[in-house]
Formats: C-alpha cells, sequence, structure tokens
C-alpha cells in the first residue's frame, strides 16, 4: 500500500474527514497533515507546501490535497520542484497522469465532486504506476529540465 500524505482546507476538510478513514481501511498509511478541525479562515497554499515536504522528504510517495476547486491547490503544488499535481475529476485522468505524466499529487474539488467519486478517483491514482517508455520518459525528463532551468533563472 501507499504511503500518503493527506491535506485539506476548509473547502475540503468533509471531504478529507470522509476519506482518510475509507482509506485507511484499505490499508494505506495515511500521513494526515491538516487541518484536524475545521478552520474556516485557512488558506490551501499552506496545506500544499506540507505535502510537497512530505513527498520530497521521501515519507509519503504520494499526496492528496483537496480544497474547494482543486484548482488553487493544484496550482500552489506544481509550483514546488519535485511536485506534479493535477487537478482531476474523472477516473481515466486519475490513472493516466501517473501512468504517462508521473503525477504525484492529486487535487480534488470537495465542491465538485461527492464522496463516491472522490474515493474511486483516489483509488485509480493509487493504483497507478508510471509507465517508464521512452516516450513517457522523455516528456517527463523535458519537464524536469524546465524545472531546472527556471529555478536557476530566479
Amino acid at each position: 500500500m501507499v504511503n500518503l500524505a493527506v491535506a485539506a482546507d476548509h473547502g475540503g476538510f468533509a471531504l478529507k474527514q470522509a476519506l482518510v478513514p475509507l482509506l485507511r481501511s484499505e490499508g494505506h498509511r495515511i500521513i494526515d497533515l491538516g487541518a484536524c478541525d475545521f478552520q474556516p479562515d485557512d488558506d490551501y497554499p499552506d496545506y500544499a507546501e506540507k505535502i510537497a515536504r512530505e513527498i520530497n522528504a521521501g515519507n509519503a510517495r504520494r499526496g492528496l490535497l483537496i480544497c474547494g476547486s482543486g484548482a488553487g491547490a493544484c496550482i500552489t503544488a506544481n509550483k514546488i520542484p519535485g511536485i506534479r499535481a493535477s487537478v482531476c475529476h474523472d477516473t481515466y485522468s486519475a490513472h493516466q497522469s501517473v501512468e504517462h505524466d508521473d503525477m504525484n499529487v492529486l487535487c480534488l474539488g470537495a465542491r465538485v465532486l461527492g464522496l463516491s467519486l472522490a474515493l474511486e478517483l483516489t483509488r485509480a491514482f493509487l493504483g497507478a504506476e508510471f509507465i517508464d517508455e521512452p516516450r513517457y520518459r522523455r516528456r517527463l525528463d523535458k519537464i524536469t529540465e524546465i524545472e531546472r532551468r527556471a529555478l536557476l533563472n530566479r
């Protein structure tokens, strides 16, 4: 099973609270990075950074980041080197983004989907593996190089 860092702001709090026990019951090791109680004024960038730290430190293999739409969390997560995040609201994207793009953070919009679909998407994400074929590896290497150049040009 996958070590999964999970976090949500106020917009995703209720969905996270419902998903975590279900994922634990399936045998996943969950690193719950908050929010641990409803905080109406918290901000998704703080949780995106926490998830990125766990992944980049090797404590979690993947992350699940939940906000109201998934968009803000995704934008923030993708600013962090080593993170490849995507908003997914369909199962094809949830597994294909891992298989072709080596996505390591799934972003969900709690105001866009319900618990059943969120669980289905998370299962698809966690069950997928990067397909290390030349065309996917070439693209991933290009993404990594773009990231490296951007960091050097600061």
